[in-house]
């Protein structure tokens, strides 16, 4: 009896979790190999004329098993193009696809994403390399849930000899839904970036975006206005080199949405050598801080491993949980795969761009 009671209030906490954060978008640990995600002005800034990404994250899979574990998935493309006096524009095009929990509540969007680079000063290692990027991006997004994948208290049903308590499903919830998908609505976001490249393996970048200009309405009913409070994402990092081929890649994100508030910080410790042809490896941990839980404070450290190639990056991460949830989940928070591939420029003009 006890055990049945607290895998109720498990599920009661996973599904108030889900709706809790049905008005704010879903993160990636490994931020900053999510470029388009995280800010427009970021659209273009690689050394190369073409960019392929893709995240894959999933969460929860210990507690709610693989068909209902959250799932966040997205994938963008962006080309760079060189305009004139060392100037660039980058074009792209992003799309993402989440689904949480029970309900598989999802979160459908697609955006096309512009962006120009201004060259401040130098142009090359020996005198730097300094760019301000301007970005934006406009999309559209939808809302969904399966209302028959929901339970509600008139389905819980308590044995009379109180031994036990399941969901019965063929009860009646007396409950109607006008809606399981909200409207298409349009979605705006604008950025800036700006970075130093002082030589090879030394920078410095810092930007910030805000998403959801326009606040839209979300709402399943039609009739009721839920806002999608706008989200501010401030973004600092760089490169700081060490001897013998090492260099750290420290970063930070926060980010705000409404009533939420969450932070990444850490940094990749990254290893290469000539005789490697362009091969390097990196290894990292991170702090996740917000305030969706118990409290505000640190519910996960992420441990993060990149294999870089000449023409591609595949990052690998790992949440592992150490707020009052690890007593549930028994400290497995979430796994998350990267996938970033750069085509090399085939015109003469290139840009020097940080790593991330």
């Amino acid at each position: 009896m006890q055990h049945s009671y607290r895998s109720f209030y498990l599920v009661l906490f996973l599904i108030f979790t889900v709706f809790g954060l049905r008005a704010q978008d879903a993160r990636f640990a490994q931020f900053y190999a999510a470029p388009l995600q995280m800010n427009p002005a970021l659209t273009g800034v690689y050394e190369g004329q073409l960019r392929l990404t893709t995240n894959y994250r999933e969460l929860y899979t210990s507690i709610l098993g693989g068909t209902d574990a959250f799932r966040t998935i997205s994938a963008g493309i962006d080309i760079r193009r060189p305009v004139q006096n060392g100037d660039f524009v980058g074009i792209g095009l992003t799309a993402l696809r989440d689904q949480a929990g029970d309900s598989r509540f999802t979160r459908t969007q697609a955006a096309l994403s512009g962006s120009f680079l201004k060259q401040l000063g130098g142009g090359g290692y020996r005198g730097g390399s300094n760019y301000l990027v301007g970005g934006a991006q406009i999309g559209v997004a939808q809302r969904g849930f399966d209302v028959n994948k929901l339970w509600f208290s008139e389905q819980f049903f308590v044995d009379p000899s109180g031994r036990q308590a399941y969901i019965d499903r063929s009860l009646s919830s007396n409950e109607s839904f006008p809606a399981q998908s909200t409207d298409m609505y349009l979605d705006v976001a604008a950025g800036l970036m700006w970075y130093s490249v002082f030589d090879e393996n030394a920078s410095l970048y810092a930007g910030g975006a805000i998403f959801h200009l326009t606040e839209p309405n979300i709402s399943f009913t039609g009739n009721m206005d839920e806002v999608l409070n706008r989200k501010y994402i401030g973004q600092l990092g760089g490169e700081l080199p060490l001897a013998g081929g090492f260099s750290l890649l420290p970063a930070a994100a926060v980010m705000i949405q409404g009533p939420a508030f969450s932070t990444s910080i850490g940094t990749n410790l990254r290893y290469t050598e000539r005789n490697w042809h362009e091969v390097a490896l990196r290894a990292g941990a991170w702090v996740h801080l917000s305030n969706r839980l118990d409290r505000t404070g640190v519910d996960a450290v992420v441990i993060s491993t990149v294999l870089e190639t000449e023409r591609l990056q595949v990052g690998l991460s790992y949440d592992i949980t150490v707020s009052t949830l690890a007593l549930s989940n028994n400290s497995r928070g979430a796994f998350e795969l990267s996938l970033i591939y750069i085509q090399p420029a085939s015109y003469r003009s290139r840009v020097n761009c940080p790593k991330f």
